[in-house]
């Protein structure tokens, strides 16, 4: 791209034509006072008025976030006019905002406070009415209050750009004016899929997941026997919380801390996933061989289930009925390992850690219980474990690194590590498939062809055993759709499709640590481009490094089988560990 000259400060830098200010002052040393640094791609309104700044050839102050640079341009940050303007711009926002920082679950890792600090803002130099709050706390996953909006629009344009459905928008006009589903409806009552991801991007404590915290506490209190499971996800961003470098895998001081904060078994999801395959593996043969319902569409992520239900009724026969893999060990826990220890369902409590806000809404569905025994009785995302070790005291820098509790579960494949990522279900499904049709192991492991963490259509044709076996992945519903509509339409040439809700998959779930380069200061400035690759990479170095694989190899799924269970898609595998969708309201057949 061509390069243009540009001042900023009285200084010469030559820079790529195209950029805004903002991009521009970045790459030259200069971080401009903003709401913008670092979102996704998203909130491109200009609409905070934060990062004003002084440009030749402008009217007035612009918003260096929006207004793009030109051959010539002297930008001045540093003018009183800009600094005071800035610090008003951050003061009005502040006059309109519920300021119980506090009590705020995002005190931290609210970026308003952090401007707020930074340009010198004064408390309550405007003063008068405030606009009407909005709260919403009727859906298990999301939390919506208004009183904390800034009306930066994130939310709105990352639902729209990550899952191309648009739930969020601004409702009113002028003083008025707030952000909602549409007509002031509850999450709970519109077709929000729960995916967090405007959670992901909102810049204060507007939009949150709903705590269960509390919940984990009162089982405590009541001498339930409470057990807790992690997935993948969580042991590669949790560190992120600690001020580990992004994509550190901190899995035995994640275990040591779980001990420490009063679990009586610390189990890895892992475990459920190695089951998962065992399940829907064998369910994608059956339909395979027998002319079943194809392709195949897996259910692990409950994000893209609730977007199915809601948009996509009529291809609920596609849906694999397997439940997703915290959901089967959840259900493994309250019969296996119950009746092994001799305790009733009814007193074991279960908790998952996960990287996912749908999987708050995933554990309150009727069909993922056991004779009206949930399999999950809370989820705690992987922020909220974080304020539970913070909150207990715990250094989690100076904990040793302790191993899973295997008693009669929890060994896990290098499988079952993958499904945090996009790619990785299908690439851990084809590990066994490939054994299932070949009666051997595959000499690399790997199918590389699946592999990729951005989010978009990734599709490939494997040749095993004489067979040819056609799959696509895509994470993020906007990319689902194309996949979708093809199925509906009659033209999927696929035997077997993995969707995932969140763009990446669960590396970037909408519970996982905020990525904002202001609150990692020891991070690349453009880890916006490499965050889930760093995740991601962590994940598969630990399949590689495990000594089993394949799922099918795991000596405690085979002995579980064995004990319990008799084989994979049994009657007795069907009661415990598969499900059942239906279209909901809001759904029109095309």
């Amino acid at each position: 791209m061509a390069k243009i000259n540009i001042k900023i400060e009285g200084i010469s830098y030559q820079v790529e034509e195209g950029l805004t200010i903002l991009e521009a002052a970045k790459q030259c040393g200069y971080e401009i006072p903003s709401l913008c640094t670092f979102n996704h791609g998203e909130c491109n309104a200009g609409s905070c008025r934060v990062c004003l700044v002084e440009a030749t050839g402008a009217r007035g102050l612009v918003a260096s976030c929006v207004y793009p640079i030109s051959e010539g341009m002297e930008v001045t940050i540093s003018s009183p006019k800009a600094v005071e303007a800035r610090r008003n711009s951050v003061e009005l926002l502040l006059s309109d905002h519920n300021q119980n920082c506090q009590q705020c679950d995002k005190n931290g890792k609210c970026e308003l406070l952090r401007v707020a600090s930074i340009t010198g803002s004064r408390e309550l130099m405007f003063s008068g009415e405030h606009s009407e709050a909005h709260i919403d706390t009727l859906a298990p996953g999301l939390v919506r209050d208004t009183s904390k909006c800034i009306l930066c629009g994130r939310c709105v344009s990352r639902c729209e750009n990550a899952q191309g459905i648009g739930i969020l928008g601004f409702e009113n006009r002028g003083f008025n004016t707030f952000v909602s589903p549409a007509g002031d409806r509850s999450f709970a009552d519109s077709p929000c899929i729960q995916c967090g991801q405007c959670v992901n991007v909102c810049p204060t404590g507007a939009l949150m997941e709903h705590s269960e915290i509390d919940k984990v506490d009162e089982a405590m209190k009541a001498g339930k026997h409470v057990i807790v499971q992690a997935a993948p996800a969580v042991r590669v961003a949790l560190g992120e919380e600690f001020d580990y470098p992004i994509g550190t895998p901190v899995t035995g001081k994640m275990i040591a801390a779980l001990r420490r904060l009063g679990f009586e078994r610390v189990y890895d999801v892992n475990f459920g996933a190695d089951l998962t395959i065992m399940e829907e593996g064998t369910e994608l043969l059956g339909r395979i061989q027998n002319n079943g319902v194809l392709p195949m569409i897996t259910s692990c992520s409950p994000g893209w289930i609730n977007y199915a239900e809601y948009n996509y009724g009529d291809l609920l026969p596609h849906v694999s009925s397997c439940k997703s893999p915290h959901q089967m060990q959840g259900a493994i826990i309250k019969s296996y390992w119950a009746e092994q220890n001799g305790i009733k369902p009814e007193d074991v409590f279960v908790v998952s850690v996960m990287p996912c806000i749908a999987k708050k809404f995933e554990k309150e569905r009727e069909q993922e219980k056991v004779n009206g025994i949930p399999d999950v009785d809370a989820v705690i995302t992987t922020r909220e474990l974080a304020r539970m070790i913070k909150r207990a005291g715990i250094m989690f820098k100076h904990l040793p690194d302790e191993e899973w509790d295997e008693d009669i579960m929890g060994d896990y494949s290098g499988a079952g590590v993958i499904f945090g990522v996009t790619g990785g279900v299908m690439e851990a499904a084809l590990r066994t498939v490939y054994y299932k049709l070949t009666g051997k192991e595959k000499d690399n492991i790997t199918f590389t062809e699946v592999r990729g963490h951005d989010a978009g259509i990734r599709e490939a044709s494997l040749d095993i055993n004489g067979q040819t076996i056609n799959v696509a992945i895509a994470s993020g519903m906007r990319s689902a759709k194309i996949l979708l509509d093809d199925i509906r339409a009659g033209k999927s040439k696929y035997h077997f499709i993995e969707i995932m809700g969140c763009p990446g998959g669960c590396i970037n779930g909408g519970g996982q640590p905020y990525v904002r380069s202001c609150f990692l200061p020891n991070e690349d400035p453009d880890i916006m481009d490499t965050y889930k690759e760093k995740r991601a990479q962590a994940l598969y170095k630990e399949d590689e490094g495990r000594p089993i694989r394949q799922s099918h190899n795991n000596p405690q799924i085979i002995e579980l089988y064995e004990k319990f269970l008799d084989e994979p898609n049994s009657h007795k595998a069907h009661e415990l560990l598969h499900t059942s969708y239906a279209a909901r309201e809001g759904f029109n057949e095309v």
